[in-house]
Parts: C-alpha cells; structure tokens; sequence
C-alpha cells in the first residue's frame, strides 16, 4: 500500500514539473524577502538537508556494496547509490514547491484555508522532531572514543540533541539569523570537505577519479525515480515530508530567477558539494581510513550546525504559520513550548510510535488535494499567471530589516 502510494505521488509530482516548466518558461521569480544567488543556494542548501547527509554515507556504503545480501543494489557502485538518494533528480520536489509557494499559491490561497494549514503544520513539527531523532540515532556513530562505545545512547546524547533543539529554537525567533546560520554552515561544510580531502591524501587524480564513479548514477537515473526497495522507499518519503516545507520556506528568499533557472539551480547547485562530500567519504570507506578523533569531531560540529539550521528554517515556519510568534507569545513561553514539544516528539519517534512514512503519506495526499482544488475553483486564477504577484520587487536588501 505505502509503495503504491508512494509510487502515484512521485509520478504526479514530476508531471507537474514538466507542467509548470513548460506553461511558465520565462516567469521572473520573487520571492517575498529575495536574497542574492549565492545565498539562496546556501539557505536552500543548508534548509533543505539535515545531519543524514553528514552521519548517513560511512553506513550505507557498506549496505550498498553488499550486493549478495542486497542485489537490487547490483546495477551501480555505492558512490553512485549514494548520489542518487541525495542528489539531483531528487531535488526537483524543492523546485516544485518553492515555485509553487512563490508564483502561485499567493493566486490560489490552499494552504490557508484551515484544515490544511493545521494539516501542513502537524507536518512540518513531526520532521522536525524527525530531524532530532536522526540525530540522537547517529550520535553514538560518529562520537565513539569522544563519548560512548559507538552504540549505546547515554544521557550525553539527549543532552546534546535538547541543547541542540535549544538552540535553533532561539535562532528562530529572528530571521535575521537565517542567513548568518546558512552560510556559517554551508562555509563550514565545505571546510570539512577540504581538511578531509587534504588529511586523507588522495590528491586531485584521486577526487577526480573518485567522483568519476557517479558517471553511473547518470546512466541509470531512471532506476531512481521509483522506490528500489523499501529502504529507498524510506528516503522518498522523506524528501516528500520535507518537500512542502522547504518549499514553502525557501520561496521566500527567490532573487528573481526565471522558472528554468530556479530550475536549473535547485538541480546542480546543491548536487556539486553533494558529488564532492561523498566522493571523499567514499574514498575513506574504500581505503579503510581512520575517521576518528579530530575528524569526528568536525563532524559533529558541522551535523550540529545542520541540524541548527534546518530546525530554525522549520520551527519558524510552522509558528508563523500558526501565528505562534515570540512577538506575540514572548521570548520565554516560545522557547519552552517549542523546546518541550520537539523533545517530545524526538522521543516518539525513538520509542517508533511515529514514522516519517506517514509523515510522506499526508504530504502526498496534500500534493493531491491541491491539485484537485486548483482543478475545481481556481483554474482562471492559476492558467492566466504570467508574473510573481504585483506586489513583489527586487529588494535585496529587504531581508536585513525583517524581523
């Protein structure tokens, strides 16, 4: 059943790609706080993946690699698996919502009218208490010799995890903090990226010949389109729970690109530093490299950074949404309602009564149920757009006096 629905809701999702590029091509897209190119790569970048894309790959390469236990891996290395669970074909979703959520949703309202915005809010606090867990799952990993025996969750971890979600809750409170956090952490991942690269020595034939291996992604890009397996089931469902959100969040700062070009951006942009990250952990899983010490360390400040800035991007949003704001609640009743709310819900998780499947679930019905309403009350409304609403302009600097 999850796999039928998962299966509909991906195919829909990439026929109105297809619809939206063809039917506005050229569209100037603005967004309400517009930032430059750059930075919108780096909020985009930063907003739209958590700490899996920092803890997931040292695990999964082994999985992949395995193709006697796990022959549907058999038709690419584990590099170019990786890749196409991360990177590229799948970030057409983020295109899709955020141009969505900037051109046309202020036409068409949906996601105002009140069931589906508590809907959509239930949605965007679930992943967010999803992020935390990921993070409180992969700790142990990636602190071994630092703290724990790389298995068992200490009161260290949760800790950490609440201190984090302290953090981005604070954060959250002014916006201004998003692009600081968003090109701390993308500066701060590329900083990882190169002192891996030069502590394992591979050099730029070794990079070079390294990243040579995605070539077979490209090859079979069709295999990733539907789910291989549950596993990757799992991951699809996960980009579908972010994907409303992230949109919804990142159409805000859209600097007047063309449609073909938020296209394009969302696509490669994030893909480069992806194909680069993975392709030093791989070259470290396959010369059996040390990964501890200093290196782990690094790690986990960057994951912590990750986690920060996609807990600030989606706790914000949702008490926008739900007009939660620390304006009107005040600095300390927000902090500690938002702070209990996410522990809360990391445990859940933890303990398995939820999963991000039916997070994915609800999205896809929601994908449905805009469609449908688009379909039946504002199809004039939709088919006669030809810019991003009136009362948008290029004002870069706009986002340095929002609060």
């Amino acid at each position: 059943m999850l796999t039928t629905i998962l299966s509909v809701g991906i195919l829909l999702a990439f026929a109105l790609i297809a619809f939206c590029l063809i039917k506005w091509w050229g569209v100037r897209n603005v967004g309400v706080t517009p930032v430059h190119l750059f930075t919108f790569i780096a909020i985009l970048f930063t907003s739209g993946l958590d700490v899996g894309l920092i803890m997931f790959p040292l695990t999964e390469f082994p999985v992949y690699a395995d193709t006697a236990a796990a022959p549907e891996y058999g038709f690419a290395n584990p590099l170019a698996i990786e890749f196409g669970f991360w990177g590229f074909l799948i970030w057409g979703f983020y295109f899709l919502t955020a141009f969505y959520f900037c051109v046309i949703e202020p036409r068409v309202g949906f996601f105002e009218i009140p069931v589906v915005k508590l809907i959509n809010n239930i949605v965007i606090l679930g992943t967010c208490a999803f992020t935390g867990y990921l993070f409180l799952t992969y700790l142990p990993f990636y602190a071994t010799g630092i703290i724990g025996d790389g298995e068992t969750l200490s009161w260290h971890f949760y800790a950490i995890v609440f201190l984090t979600i302290a953090l981005a809750t604070y954060s959250s409170t002014d916006i201004k903090y998003v692009r600081v956090l968003s090109l701390a952490s993308t500066w701060l991942f590329f900083a990882l990226i190169a002192g891996m690269w030069a502590a394992a020595a591979m050099g730029f034939d070794g990079l070079l010949g390294t990243m040579g291996l995605v070539g077979e992604y490209f090859t079979n890009i069709d295999k990733f389109v539907l789910p291989i397996n549950d596993y990757h089931q799992f991951y699809l469902f996960w980009w579908f729970a972010w994907s409303i959100m992230i949109g919804q969040f990142t159409s805000r700062f859209v600097g007047g690109l063309k449609t073909w070009q938020v296209l394009l951006a969302l696509l490669i942009f994030p893909s480069i530093p992806l194909l680069v990250w993975f392709s030093v952990l791989h070259y470290y899983w396959a010369n059996e490299l040390a990964t501890g010490g200093l290196i782990a360390i690094s790690m986990l400040v960057v994951g912590v950074t990750f986690v920060i800035n996609s807990l600030d991007s989606l706790i914000r949003l949702y008490t926008d949404n739900l007009n939660l704001t620390s304006e009107r609640l005040g600095k300390p009743i927000y902090l500690v309602l938002n702070i209990l709310a996410l522990f809360g819900l990391v445990i859940l998780f933890k303990s398995g009564w939820m999963q991000i499947e039916w997070i994915g679930s609800i999205v896809i019905g929601i994908y449905f149920a805009c469609v449908f309403y688009i379909a039946f009350f504002k199809r004039k409304e939709v088919m006669a757009i030809t810019s991003s609403p009136e009362d948008r302009n290029l004002d870069f600097h706009k986002i340095e006096t929002t609060h």
